[in-house]
């Protein structure tokens, strides 16, 4: 009985020591493949690789384990109490029992390599992927920011110092091309100090000026057959202006045309065969018919022409011509018209020199005299003139007398109707610098500032003056040197550019 019972307590130790083992064997596979996963989520790509490795190690463990526990068993099964074991048992359940430990150390020691070996092989990674890749990445971002730091030296603080120093030596300067001067009507004159005397002041208007004005009109009754020329044209001297037909012109043409004939054939007979009466009667018959027809209108080269053409030409057609170069500025008829003797059909001008003529009270006007400066102001155009008559008599209704001014106008800024301000230098006075006050302008920042002309050809540059006052539409200017070339028109223009620019003359 105490033999059963000893037997049957073996047994019972033995099914708890395996079931031990196994568990410990459960639990070591699950650990592992624990740390096989944590590893494939942190290292997918990398150490998916090394999972499978890891699992088909595991797999192999597992089954060294089985065999080790089938081993095992059987071994604790032939060494039962009462049973002599043989040599080759005992040697086995020494083996089995000296593996036994040695197994589970080195199963565990094995996996703890491999965990490690993992760790290590993380940390290298991440050290590696994560640590030198962000020392690397900071190194670059050093590199990188250093580059930037150089560049920004460079091209930044440098090259702004080369900027600045390009904008100090030109950047109060606006430059043009001749075109560009030429379109703008940029013009330019040397400052020179003048008496400015007492300036006066009156309301004007721009007149033709008759002495360079012709009209052109029919010496008889005709009738217009065409027109060779517009309002607005600028004609040449002797060019057509408009054909004309008159029965009374025919009527001259062919009586110069006979006049002209007997006058040849007398004349080649000479004074031996033809009385001295004849001869001369002659004579005077065709003085008389070309006389007639360039007083009907044809000029002496028309006449001319029609005598070498003979009689077919005698229709009563001729042609009126231009007296002067010029603009037409009226042309009041139309084709098929009748027109009577006087009729003007054109009326021609030459628009380089206007008249403004101003009305002024008689005290003024007693001030002014023949030569005078004239300062004419239309809108924020300025001009400049000369006075060339002074009326004698009073306007019946204004009380005033008239005083004619001669403005050059080449440009043709001028135009007859227009009304005007003038003002005119009377007597004289301390020399001053002035200018038109166009010329001075308001810089950026406030000052008062002209334009002078540069060093390069095309080139302007302001200049701060004091404006003391203004005088009739002349600015009294300090601060500049007489002598100085200043921009008299077109200062406007360039002060515009030179804003454009974002340009500070005085480098605030």
């Amino acid at each position: 009985m105490r033999f059963v019972l000893v037997i049957v307590g073996f047994c019972l130790l033995s099914a708890g020591n395996a079931w031990a083992e196994k568990e410990m064997t459960t639990d070591h596979a699950e650990e592992t493949h624990d740390h096989a996963s944590h590893v494939e989520k942190e290292h997918d790509d990398h150490d998916r690789e090394h999972g499978d490795e890891a699992q088909h190690e595991a797999h192999e463990e597992a089954e060294h384990h089985e065999d080790a526990d089938d081993e095992h068993d059987h071994d604790h099964a032939v060494s039962k109490p009462g049973i002599a074991p043989t040599e080759g048992t005992e040697d086995a359940h020494d083996r089995s029992g000296d593996g036994q430990e040695p197994h589970r150390d080195d199963g565990h020691d094995h996996a703890a390599d491999r965990h490690s070996e993992h760790d290590d092989h993380a940390d290298e990674g991440a050290k590696t992927d994560g640590h030198d890749d962000h020392d690397h990445a900071a190194e670059s971002q050093s590199e990188h920011d250093d580059h930037a730091d150089e560049s920004i030296s460079t091209d930044g603080h440098d090259d702004h110092g080369h900027a600045d120093e390009g904008q100090d030596e030109h950047a109060d300067e606006v430059h043009l091309r001749p075109e560009q001067i030429q379109a703008l009507g940029v013009k330019t004159e040397r400052l020179v100090a003048r008496p400015l005397g007492e300036v006066r002041q009156a309301p004007g208007e721009v007149r033709i000026n008759r002495y360079t004005t012709d009209r052109v009109a029919p010496r008889i009754g005709a009738q217009v057959i065409a027109r060779h020329a517009r309002l607005g044209d600028h004609v040449e001297a002797a060019q057509p202006l408009v054909t004309l037909s008159s029965v009374e012109m025919a009527e001259a043409q062919g009586a110069a045309v006979v006049a002209a004939r007997e006058w040849q054939r007398v004349r080649s007979l000479g004074r031996k065969v033809v009385a001295e009466s004849r001869y001369i009667e002659a004579q005077i018959a065709q003085q008389q018919s070309r006389a007639k027809a360039i007083s009907y209108g044809m000029t002496s080269d028309q006449v001319d022409t029609l005598l070498r053409k003979g009689a077919s030409k005698a229709d009563g057609s001729f042609m009126l011509l231009a007296p002067r170069a010029g603009t037409v500025v009226a042309d009041d008829f139309i084709i098929g018209e009748i027109v009577e003797p006087g009729r003007a059909l054109f009326e021609i001008t030459d628009e380089s020199v206007r008249w403004v003529e101003a009305g002024f009270s008689p005290t003024d006007a007693g001030q002014i005299h023949i030569g005078d400066v004239a300062h004419i102001r239309i809108g924020s155009d300025r001009m400049s003139g000369r006075v060339s008559q002074i009326h004698h008599v009073l306007d019946e209704t204004t009380r005033t007398r008239a005083v004619r001014i001669e403005v050059p106008d080449p440009e043709h800024r001028l135009h007859p109707g227009e009304f005007v301000d003038v003002a005119i230098e009377a007597g004289e006075g301390a020399p001053v610098l002035a200018l038109p006050e166009e010329a001075v302008l308001r810089s950026q920042d406030g000052d008062w500032q002209v334009f002078v002309v540069g060093d390069e050809l095309g080139a302007y540059r302001p200049v701060e003056v004091d404006r003391r006052y203004a005088k009739g539409g002349l600015a009294v200017v300090e601060g500049i040197a007489a002598g100085t070339e200043v921009v008299t028109h077109g200062a406007f223009f360039l002060a515009s550019e030179l804003a454009k620019g974002g340009f500070d003359p005085h480098n605030h």
